[in-house]
């Protein structure tokens, strides 16, 4: 199967339109329809269905997508391992936000220095997401709390490396009560990212253990599903909620809120890969993730 074909499949796919996806592979709009059409004489199925300018995928498309994600994954793997010495072609990084805003500028600022025709792609994800990208052949790496909630570790078939330990506090409204422990809380709402992020099943675990409901059972705290740190902040610091939070990230802000900050747990951040994945792009970027960690653990 033309790997060609299959990437100009997956640009029209993720764009929904012939014209984008064109100018995206800077190729002419004439060629990509016509890779669509060979690609769909090929497997004898169409792959779209055209309304109007939008490409919409059929479900003969929606099979190929994953297939198509996985042989131009194993393509690039291939590529690099036969330029052992040379970190080059693509990489896709997933990351939790707050790492991404906190641990990864200097590291990958020293990767691009170092290895400019290397293509870095940059995805930001809660850490349960991230894995399920991984093993679908989304991404190459990420980098996520661990362990991941609502999955079992000990059947992800993946390779890790402890890189970073995060201190994770509790941030609370500041006219809170002193909060010693999770009995002293007085708030039964977090604000969070979605379900599949670890620091919020951190958060929700603690706040359970103290909050007694009905018939002396442990009430589930409710959740504000938001999607970055200043909202999560932002609605902490209106009184209604709690939240938790990197001490890392607290660290980063030039003008942290006026809240109260209770020390949590801690919770190691993995770099992950699928089994056996490894190139000289992942090997340099994980050579200086480690290297910032040590950084970092020496300035604390």
């Amino acid at each position: 199967m033309d790997l060609l074909a299959l990437e100009i499949f997956l640009a029209v796919a993720e764009e929904h339109s012939v014209t984008r996806a064109a100018e995206r592979l800077g190729r002419v709009q004439s060629n990509v329809t016509t890779r669509i059409q060979q690609l769909e004489e090929q497997l004898g199925t169409p792959l779209f269905l055209r309304e109007g300018r939008r490409m919409l995928l059929t479900p003969a498309g929606e099979t190929l997508i994953g297939y198509a994600q996985k042989l131009l994954a194993l393509a690039e793997e291939a590529r690099q391992a036969v330029s052992p010495d040379q970190p080059t072609g693509r990489l896709r990084l997933g990351a939790m936000e707050s790492t991404s805003l906190v641990r990864l500028p200097q590291p990958l600022a020293q990767l691009h220095a170092a290895w400019p025709e290397l293509r870095l792609e940059l995805h930001t994800s809660p850490s349960r997401q991230l894995i399920e990208q991984l093993l679908a052949h989304e991404i190459d790496a990420a980098l996520v709390a661990w362990p991941p909630p609502d999955l079992d570790p000990d059947e992800l078939s993946l390779d890790r490396t402890p890189v970073y330990d995060e201190a994770l506090l509790l941030a609370l409204p500041a006219t809170h009560p002193p909060v010693r422990s999770p009995a002293d809380l007085q708030l039964h709402t977090i604000a969070a990212f979605t379900r599949g992020c670890t620091y919020r099943q951190i958060g929700e675990d603690w706040m359970r253990s103290g909050g007694k409901g009905h018939g002396n059972a442990r009430q589930q705290p409710k959740v504000m599903e938001l999607a970055s740190y200043p909202a999560i902040l932002a609605c902490v610091a209106a009184g209604s909620c709690a939240g938790v939070v990197p001490q890392a990230l607290l660290e980063q802000l030039r003008t942290p809120p006026a809240l109260q900050w209770v020390p949590l747990s801690h919770c190691t951040t993995m770099l992950v890969t699928r089994q056996g994945y490894n190139t000289p792009a992942f090997t340099a970027l994980r050579d200086l993730l480690l290297a910032s960690a040590n950084v970092a653990t020496t300035n604390s």
